[in-house]
């Protein structure tokens, strides 16, 4: 990391050139602040939302600088904030005021005064995000760096501008943010800062849910991701979060039968799956997959630990949880209820690939049964090299079984090859139980091989059906 004070490099794209003339001749004080300035010290690529702070009307210079460029965008205000955004090709640029806040104990949500610079810097929640450059002519690319920011990029650490007990009681989710901003940047969190987090965890429970679930999502796509849950259960922060989560921790032992700690389980299983997929909401599934076993778990004498039924549980879980935490209550909710609710299918199946078996699985998960393997290979975290190897073996026996069945019979997303109407039809019947048994018995006979997935062998098995249920062809 370079020792100098001026870094007319980071400030080297055509829009800086624009800022800086502009503020200069409204003669105001305006400076780059926060992520932009933090990632170009870091190295981590193009940073495409831009923040500029100035002393004094953000929401002028935004105005007169969208006149200035030209494809001349729209000005987003926000004048509850007093800030202003400006979308100007693939860049977001968001203009505010320096300002000075103030907090109450039940809100974060602060009073807001016209600040200096020093003051707008006082209110950052993190010194790394801090560090501002100057955008005038006479002072740019001039580092401002009040807090030793820079020195904490270098050690790799999350610290607090002031008091880190004012710092997150004045704004909670600066608790969150801290600890995704650890797990994103791989950083530690100063021990003062993380003693005041744990000190104030319940506090989060004052932040809107939507805000929760917004870093809960940036912690869940990290290369890693339990470590930030790591953080969030040594805090205490999870169980105001996630409680279904952390009922999964520890294990139980009767008669010297133990069974594994299901919690840390599924935090190996979300970092496997982090390996193989971007989804969000497949992440979202490996992370909520067993949060039925906490609920179902029993002890037997014969068969040991159980968990039964607990995937079809989960799946009812997530509905809560998703409803609980102001998610999504839509596909993206019922694809995790699919993954959950079949989870364990493919681990069965891996005993034994039969044709049948896979026709089932493949008609059931539909498009996503790729998407439910991937779950599946992720859930293999046992230690034991043999084990490990065999199971991601068996794992790829079934999706090549897959791929044959789906060629053969293509049953995924298959409507049976006879319709209810031609049923009617054939039998001369109104709508009545007897289509639905007809129906039914035809999608079982191709799940289970008993006929091919094609319209005359349907029909005469429809024919064979409805003479077992004394009906007649008209």
């Amino acid at each position: 990391m370079q020792d100098k004070t001026h870094f007319k490099e980071a400030l080297s794209a055509p829009i800086f050139t624009t800022l800086s003339q502009v503020a200069d001749q409204l003669d105001l004080e305006a400076y780059v602040i926060g992520g932009y300035v933090r990632d170009f010290f870091l190295d981590r690529g193009t940073h495409k939302d831009i923040d500029v702070v100035a002393i004094g009307s953000g929401i002028d210079l935004a105005k007169a600088v969208a006149k200035a460029l030209p494809d001349r965008p729209k000005v987003s205000i926000f004048k509850t904030y007093g800030t202003a955004m400006i979308q100007h090709g693939d860049v977001q640029l968001e203009f505010v005021g320096a300002r000075k806040e103030s907090y109450t104990e039940d809100s974060r949500n602060p009073a807001v005064e016209n600040g200096s610079l020093e003051d707008d810097q006082n209110r950052r929640d993190f010194t790394i995000n801090a560090l501002a450059l100057g955008l005038n002519a006479d002072r740019f690319g001039q580092l401002l760096d009040p807090f030793e920011g820079m020195q904490d990029l270098k050690d790799k650490l999350i610290r607090t501008p002031l008091d880190p007990e004012v710092t997150y009681s004045d704004d909670p989710l600066r608790m969150l943010r801290a600890i995704r901003f650890a797990n994103q940047l791989n950083f530690k969190i100063q021990k003062e800062s993380l003693e005041a987090i744990t000190a104030q965890a319940d506090r989060i429970t004052i932040i809107s849910k939507e805000r929760v679930v917004e870093e809960l999502n940036k912690i869940l796509m990290t290369r890693k991701p339990s470590i930030g849950f790591g953080l969030l259960h040594k805090t205490g922060l999870l169980k105001h979060i996630l409680p279904e989560l952390l009922a999964l921790e520890g294990i139980d032992e009767v008669e010297g039968q133990r069974h594994k700690d299901n919690f840390w389980h599924t935090l190996e299983v979300v970092d496997n799956i982090s390996e193989t997929t971007e989804n969000l909401w497949l992440r979202w599934a490996a992370l909520l997959h067993d949060i039925g076993k906490a609920p179902t778990k029993k002890f037997n004498k014969k068969q040991g630990w159980t968990f039964h039924g607990h995937e079809f549980v989960g799946s009812k879980m997530v509905y809560k949880l998703f409803k609980r935490l102001r998610m999504p209550l839509n596909d993206k909710m019922k694809f995790v209820q699919k993954m959950v609710r079949m989870s364990s299918r493919p681990i069965v199946l891996a005993t034994e690939v039969t044709d049948s078996a896979v026709r089932r699985l493949i008609f059931d998960a539909g498009d996503h049964v790729d998407d439910l393997m991937t779950l599946c290979e992720a859930d293999i975290t046992t230690k034991n090299p043999k084990k490990f190897k065999r199971y991601h073996k068996n794992f790829q026996l079934v999706r090549e079984k897959i791929v044959t069945v789906e060629e053969k019979d293509h049953v995924r997303n298959f409507q049976p090859p006879v319709s209810g109407e031609e049923i009617m039809q054939t039998f001369g019947l109104p709508p009545s139980k007897e289509i639905g048994i007809i129906k039914e018995a035809i999608k079982e006979a191709i799940l289970d091989g008993v006929i091919p997935n094609e319209y005359e062998a349907a029909k005469a098995f429809m024919l064979e059906k409805g003479e077992a249920l004394n009906l007649k062809p008209q």
